[in-house]
C-alpha cells in the first residue's frame, strides 16, 4: 500500500473531528477518543457532576478504511451555513464526511478522479492530455476556394467542366 496521501483533511460528525487521508487506492479514517464538545459543556455547567456520573469515554473512537474500488458515487449536500456533506458510496457502506463549503468541491472532485481511474497510480506518467484534431490550413483553404469556385459556376462564371478541372486539382493538393 502506498504511503503518501493525496489529500488530508478534517471531517467534522457530531461534535468529534474525524482525521480523513485519501490515498490512491483507499480513504483512511480515524476518530480519536475524546470527549465531544456537548459532554464537556455539561460538565461545566454541573461542576463535573455529570462526568463524574457517566465517565469520560469515546465510545465513537476508532478507523476504517474504504478500497477506492469499492467506491460506486460520490455526491455533496449542503449541511447548514459552514459545512457541506460529502457523501461516499461504497459497496455495503455510506459514509459522511462533513467538510467546509470551500472544501468540498476538490474533495468531491479528487475521490471522482480516483473512481474514474483519471489519477495515476503512483511510478506512473499521466497520459497526455487529448488535444482535438485541428483542421490543417490547407484543408479550411480548400474548402473556401471549393465554394468561391461553385459561386462563380453558379454566377456563370465558370462553365462546369471548368468547374470540375479547378475541382479536381483543388482536391489534389490536399
Amino acid at each position: 500500500m502506498n504511503s503518501t496521501a493525496l489529500m488530508t483533511f478534517k471531517s467534522h460528525i457530531e461534535g468529534k473531528n474525524a482525521d480523513v487521508s485519501v490515498y490512491h487506492d483507499r480513504i483512511e479514517w480515524a476518530r480519536n477518543r475524546g470527549v465531544s464538545g456537548k459532554k464537556l459543556t455539561a460538565g461545566f455547567l454541573t461542576g463535573g457532576m455529570s462526568l463524574l456520573a457517566t465517565g469520560v469515554r469515546g465510545s465513537d473512537a476508532g478507523t476504517e478504511m474504504i478500497p477506492v474500488k469499492n467506491i460506486s458515487s460520490v455526491v455533496t449536500k449542503r449541511d447548514g451555513f459552514m459545512y457541506t456533506k460529502v457523501v461516499v458510496v461504497a459497496s455495503g457502506n455510506t459514509i459522511d464526511f462533513r467538510v467546509p463549503h470551500d472544501s468540498a468541491p476538490r474533495i468531491k472532485s479528487l475521490l471522482t478522479d480516483l473512481v474514474l481511474g483519471k489519477v495515476p497510480a503512483p511510478g506512473q506518467t499521466p497520459p497526455p492530455p487529448a488535444q482535438p484534431a485541428a483542421p490543417s490550413p490547407q484543408a479550411g483553404g480548400a474548402v473556401e476556394q471549393l465554394k468561391q469556385l461553385a459561386q462563380l459556376r453558379d454566377a456563370g462564371i465558370l462553365t462546369e467542366d471548368e468547374f470540375a478541372a479547378k475541382k479536381a486539382e483543388i482536391l489534389a493538393r490536399m
